[in-house]
């Protein structure tokens, strides 16, 4: 399917909440809900699909965009369907289980191409979405909060989009999840019930997140109770019910995190029974997690995704690559057979103890992780004459940062891959590369999280400076 062209519109007689209105949708907005212009006005419609025509109303108009609902749908898209999920209205989690699979590959490589029209000043060629054969029970793992209902009944879920109303998920479980994880919480809730194991509240301590990782065979589980003091109540009787009740299970832990924030962790971890670590088999290689290590959601697609970005970085043999945000060491270990020397880095300690045991386990003595910054850590290397051939990284959804897309232009090296799960960010990241000499080849899209609006791309930027005099 042809992707269209951004449009330019001027503003004019704004919309006025509670108007009533026709409107035609032409494209997906990056949270997965519908785009339409009313007398060149943007209007954002959730629910809505491309090339529907609908009667919306208006919810709130700000100073750039309107806000509407949909009242009735004139002409719906072909591609609409119903949606699964008997909770996807409320729950937030997922954004586009009303379009057919298909059709959200299509959406997502036009939302790569929309930031790349909006943010850079290049457009690469946006190859089309590698989709899932199977895209569904995708998420290796779970981070359910917990809440009290009714009669103070145990609650664990998701908040809803833009609000703090806990869906509880107990009951129905979660279906982009492994059914494992929706088992093995579901049980928890149960036992915290039965032994009264307070939940985290305003007014009182007790169980805030409940974390569960299983590995793609299924055959190891981890369990993380993440609570907001040091004490975890029935802690010994609940090791014993998750071990009589899950063979699966072969690692608990219980980590303390008494900040007021929406991170899961951040605070200490100590391990309640079993392994340190649940260990992940992907092609030729194992990885060792602990409960604070990163590693990608979508088992499946991560193997792709590296393999995407392996190609982009286009090893000979005898290239030094640099891993930055390495996490578990995946995509530097990824590389290792094909490179000279692979050198990672990373802020969480866990994440670098995880990614030197992985590399010891794969034989990969020329790859080292380290803990640190890269920004600071390229500097210092090159300082020491060791340069980086190829750079790749696997930001946050915030992006690079402006400190090491400088660190880049200053080390040099030959090509930078970019993992990205933000499209707006690394359009924005390559307005600032461009500056520094580096231009995209391609955006090969991939989508890791099926039935939701993310989409990631595997950008490779290739140094070639603009010669003297040439603007």
């Amino acid at each position: 399917m042809r992707v269209p062209k951004n449009e330019k519109f001027e503003q004019r007689q704004p919309l006025q909440e509670g108007q009533e209105f026709p409107l035609t949708i032409k494209r997906i907005g990056i949270n997965g809900e519908g785009i339409g212009y009313f007398k060149r006005q943007a209007v954002f419609v959730e629910g809505a699909l491309p090339g529907e025509v609908i009667v919306g109303q208006v919810e709130e108009v700000k100073r750039n965009r309107a806000i509407a609902s949909i009242k009735y749908i004139r002409e719906a898209s072909p591609s609409r369907q119903k949606a699964p999920c008997p909770v996807y209205k409320i729950c937030g989690g997922c954004q586009l289980q009303h379009a057919e699979y298909g059709e959200q590959l299509w959406m997502k490589q036009d939302l790569v191409l929309q930031s790349f029209e909006r943010y850079a000043p290049t457009v690469p060629e946006i190859r089309e979405t590698i989709g899932m054969e199977n895209p569904w029970r995708y998420r290796n793992k779970s981070q359910w909060q917990t809440g009290e209902g009714k009669k103070g009944r145990v609650e664990a879920g998701l908040y809803s989009s833009d609000s703090n109303q806990l869906v509880d998920l107990t009951n129905v479980g979660c279906m982009v999840e492994k059914s494992i994880l929706n088992k093995i919480t579901k049980a928890i809730t149960v036992f915290m019930k039965n032994e009264e194991v307070p939940v985290h509240t305003s007014n009182q301590k007790g169980v805030k997140t409940i974390v569960v990782r299983a590995n793609e065979q299924k055959s190891e589980v981890q369990v993380t109770l993440v609570t907001s003091s040091v004490d975890l109540p029935e802690q010994e009787e609940l090791v014993d019910f998750l071990r009589s009740s899950f063979a699966e299970i072969k690692s608990i832990h219980h980590h303390v995190q008494n900040e007021s924030s929406p991170t899961v962790f951040g605070g200490t971890t100590k391990r309640l029974w079993g392994k340190d670590t649940i260990k992940y088999n992907m092609q030729d290689f194992s990885f060792h997690l602990s409960p604070e290590a990163f590693f990608q959601l979508n088992s499946e697609q991560a193997s792709t995704l590296y393999d995407e970005a392996k190609k982009a970085a286009k090893l000979t043999g005898r290239e030094k690559v640099v891993d930055a945000y390495c996490g578990s060491g995946t995509i530097g270990l990824w590389m290792s057979p094909d490179a000279r020397e692979v050198r990672g880095m990373d802020m969480i300690k866990a994440s670098i103890q995880d990614a030197n045991k992985n590399a010891k386990q794969a034989g990969a003595s020329h790859a080292r992780f380290y803990h640190g910054k890269a920004e600071e850590m390229m500097l210092q290397w090159q300082k020491e004459n060791w340069r980086p051939d190829v750079i790749v990284a696997d930001p946050p959804r915030t992006g690079c940062g402006e400190a090491l897309l400088n660190t880049i232009g200053k080390v040099k090296p030959k090509r930078f891959v970019y993992v990205s799960c933000n499209p707006s960010t690394l359009a924005k990241d390559a307005a600032y590369l461009k500056k520094a000499g580096y231009h995209p080849e391609y955006a090969q899209p991939v989508d890791m999280f099926p039935q939701t609006s993310q989409v990631e791309a595997v950008v490779p930027f290739v140094y070639k400076p603009e010669k003297k005099g040439k603007k």
